[in-house]
């Protein structure tokens, strides 16, 4: 399993919130190219880039995510906001490996089957849970979906796969929800990229034991509470 180190934009800044609130930032850095240019230089196999502003319908940062796919290296994802076919063409034409669409594909799920067929294994869904529960539009909104009435709806569809963000340890540094997260990699019907709460190397081996395939870390990284690039297998449990 792969460690995916996560850059959360918020006002051209790189914020890390505790539980998606606005206002709660513990790490805020000047500039995103640089952090993101960082994590590739400690050998980061992967980025995780997040428009915090495009999520809360604040603006956008893909003007400053164009240039990091463009120069970084390494492949990377992004989230945060998308909820448009331009907005998506656009990313995987400026070379994103995927593209993470959460609240239009969980609101309008025929979007998300149209846009899954025309980037096959290219996009993922974006699947954020607070308290066992489907969240949208940047964490602030329950979804009418449950999360297995969602699993049902993307089972035939060629996803890349599902980011489950954990919204209820987000950010907390408190450690995985083990029974949350064993749950729902076990049920979701594609591959599990997991994020929220992680803040250990035990938190990475046991994700990768329940199966998921990518674990996003933020805080813990920026802390160095997490050092992967020290592992003996850098940047990845097995």
């Amino acid at each position: 399993m792969m460690v995916i180190p996560a850059v959360d934009v918020l006002d051209r800044k790189v914020v890390q919130l505790v539980g998606g609130e606005l206002g709660s930032q513990k790490i805020t850095l000047p500039d995103p190219f640089i952090t993101a240019m960082s994590w590739v230089d400690k050998g980061a196999p992967f980025l995780h880039l997040v428009d915090l502003d495009g999520a809360f319908g604040k603006g956008s940062n893909l003007d400053v995510f164009k240039k990091i796919i463009k120069e970084c290296g390494v492949p990377v994802e992004i989230g945060g906001g998308i909820r448009s076919d331009d907005a998506v063409d656009d990313l995987i034409s400026a070379g994103a490996e995927r593209v993470i669409v959460g609240t239009k594909a969980i609101k309008e799920p025929e979007w998300l089957s149209k846009i899954s067929e025309k980037h096959p294994g290219k996009i993922f869904a974006g699947m954020d849970t607070k308290n066992g529960s489907l969240v949208v539009n940047g964490w602030q909104g329950a979804s009418e979906l449950s999360v297995e009435r969602m699993f049902d709806v993307i089972r035939d569809m060629p996803l890349g796969g599902v980011l489950n963000t954990n919204v209820s340890v987000e950010g907390q540094m408190k450690g995985i929800d083990d029974d949350q997260c064993r749950d729902f990699i076990k049920k979701c019907p594609h591959k599990v990229v997991a994020s929220g709460g992680i803040t250990a190397e035990e938190d990475c081996i046991m994700l990768s034991g329940f199966g998921a395939v990518g674990a996003v870390v933020g805080l813990a990284l920026y802390t160095e509470r997490i050092r992967p690039w020290e592992w003996d297998r850098p940047w990845s449990t097995c």
